[in-house]
């Protein structure tokens, strides 16, 4: 693969790369992540907005409002995406600053997009045309946002509310036999609705993700 043109990519590939540097010694792995880390970036980041475009069929569409197209699961993707990164980078890595630099400005941008009820909507600049609650990017936004208040990268004053007003909003969508709902089917983008009682096991692996970095937060023991 020459390189990943779409954000969910974030995810699923660079962080592997870099835990096989982990793995075994050898930096080619997570120079080569770092490097398609960037140029991926450095086509999807907008640098106004601080989100990523899904891919680059978004860059020219708009929202009802006018506003630019973000998905929430794809930029959630990301966030977690960079916290996989930081991970398993090793502190004197040449490129850390840039990976904290930018997850400290989408933590930011997200932090101002969260809805009264915790939650992320499936297009985060756009609630009014998005009113659903959208469990799966609000479950790895939780999980990225209380692992940067556990680990240093993100102020407890400011983000502590934040994460715990969305946990809230996240338990409240498990039902008593213990689904989780408002998941967003597998897709591409925040412009078709979904049942509210639909879930997929991203969703659910996104809220076990939040809740162990949530439990760290609050004071729980590791291991």
């Amino acid at each position: 693969m020459d390189k990943w043109s779409w954000c969910d990519s974030l995810f699923m590939d660079p962080p592997a790369w870099a835990r096989l540097t982990e793995a075994t010694g050898d930096p080619r792995y997570l120079d080569s992540a770092n490097r398609r880390w960037w140029v991926t970036a450095d086509y999807l980041y907008d640098q106004d907005e601080h989100l990523f475009y899904r891919d680059s069929r978004f860059f020219p569409q708009r929202e009802p409002d006018g506003q630019k197209i973000f998905w929430s699961r794809g930029n959630g993707w990301v966030l977690a995406g960079l916290v996989r990164m930081l991970e398993a980078m090793p502190p004197y890595y040449p490129d850390r600053a840039k990976y904290v630099r930018q997850f400290q400005e989408m933590a930011a941008k997200i932090k101002s997009l969260q809805q009264p009820d915790g939650l992320w909507r499936p297009g985060l600049l756009d609630p009014v045309a998005h009113p659903q609650k959208e469990t799966s990017g609000s479950g790895f936004f939780t999980y990225a946002l209380a692992w940067g208040v556990n680990n240093g990268l993100l102020d407890r004053a400011a983000y502590v509310p934040v994460v715990l007003n969305a946990w809230a909003g996240l338990t409240a969508c498990v039902q008593p036999d213990g689904k989780l709902i408002h998941v967003q089917p597998v897709g591409d983008s925040a412009t078709k609705g979904f049942p509210d009682d639909s879930s997929t096991p991203f969703g659910p692996g996104a809220f076990l993700l939040a809740g162990s970095e949530v439990y760290k937060m609050v004071g729980g023991k590791q291991g």
